[in-house]
């Protein structure tokens, strides 16, 4: 279950094509640039458009996410958004090389989100890419090719990175009242790990995530599943897929799980968890108010996994919260999350419906002094 905007619905059919040479006088687009058509200093000022806009682009192992957002309040209003499925790292793990097909999938979203920020006018962008592009042997030609055809400057972050930008997402989510809080992010090619403590707020804009410690696996949806199947998983190899993550996992726990985690809950942001609240709220289509922040405790986390091992790779297709695109990777998703729960078993989990676009938002705002606080220097 993905939860952002779907393909755009104004896409020209025949806008398949990715352009083979760059519009003449387009700005390339990396961590800081103007949108099309404006100055340095109109892009500095948010030119007439309401204020500076700001976009956030997560090319990752499955998914090509963006948004584009201005401040608002302590926060920000998202104007545009975008998801879609490319499975960019399809295949990574046996070849150790981004396929053409994958490249070509990307390609097409890329181009769509190029389009929305040019639109929208985007003042500051920063566009990052994670596993599929740290792994691949060919993940720096493929970069250049980004470049060249679309003028897109992708940023390939390294884990560490990840694990904060998720963390800085996801703070506004912290009970206010736990003990501490374990995050995860379930990719596509990599999951990680943070043992957080409380983030009390200065006022100005989320609260900064105060981190104890952090660990990146190198294992995702994407690759577990294809080291194990996905699409007709038993309970052995559902259980094979769990032990896999689990001896990954025991490191960080032993120094991070120790003591009672009553006081301790879970933040998951991934459509792993998404999709797992979405089963057990029985929604028949996404709805993210629904689904960013609710709760789930240990029995009904029980109760969707036993659900979704009992459905055939066909069920899992026609559930309204799966469907085609996930129903070979959710399986593989539950078996990361169930090795952390082991690990970890808090009482409690929270789900965030937002990763690292949310983060790089509140960074770039933070550091323009965006809500009240002096900018940071260039």
């Amino acid at each position: 279950m993905s939860g952002g905007a779907g393909d755009d619905p104004g896409l020209d059919p025949a806008f398949g094509r990715v352009s083979q040479v760059p519009p003449g006088g387009q700005p390339r687009w990396g961590r800081r640039s103007p949108g099309s058509g404006e100055s340095e200093r109109e892009a500095a000022n948010g030119s007439d458009r309401g204020g500076p806009t700001y976009a956030a682009l997560d090319l990752g192992t499955n998914n090509c996410r963006l948004l584009v957002a201005r401040p608002s309040g302590d926060s920000f209003r998202v104007i545009d958004a975008f998801s879609r499925i490319v499975r960019l790292g399809e295949g990574i793990s046996a070849s150790g090389r981004l396929s053409e097909a994958a490249i070509g999938r990307s390609l097409e979203a890329l181009e769509i989100c190029r389009n929305k920020m040019r639109n929208r006018g985007v003042t500051r962008a920063r566009l990052v890419a994670t596993e599929a592009c740290r792994a691949a042997v060919n993940g720096e030609e493929f970069r250049n090719r980004v470049a060249e055809l679309l003028g897109l400057e992708l940023e390939v972050i390294n884990r560490e990175t990840e694990a904060e930008l998720a963390a800085t997402s996801c703070t506004p989510l912290i009970d206010p009242d736990a003990a501490g809080v374990v995050l995860f992010d379930i990719g596509g090619g990599s999951s990680e790990l943070v043992r957080l403590d409380r983030s009390p707020t200065d006022g100005r804009g989320p609260p900064p995530p105060r981190i104890r410690g952090w660990v990146s696996l190198p294992h995702g949806v994407v690759t577990l599943a294809e080291r194990h199947g996905g699409l007709q998983v038993t309970r052995d190899i559902y259980e094979a897929m769990v032990a896999e993550v689990a001896a990954l996992i025991e490191p960080f726990a032993r120094e991070h799980g120790g003591g009672d985690l009553g006081g301790v809950h879970m933040l998951g942001t991934s459509g792993t968890v998404t999709t797992i609240a979405g089963v057990h709220l029985d929604l028949k289509r996404y709805d993210r108010n629904r689904i960013d922040g609710c709760w789930l405790g240990a029995d009904e986390i029980d109760a969707v996994l036993e659900r979704l091992l009992a459905m055939s790779y066909e069920e899992r297709v026609a559930s309204p919260c799966i469907g085609a695109d996930r129903a070979d990777l959710v399986l593989a998703g539950c078996a990361i999350l169930e090795a952390i729960r082991r690990a970890f078993p808090c009482p409690r989990l929270r789900v965030a419906d937002r990763g690292l676009r949310e983060g790089m938002l509140v960074q770039m705002m933070r550091e323009d002094g965006a809500w009240g606080g002096p900018a940071a220097a260039s």
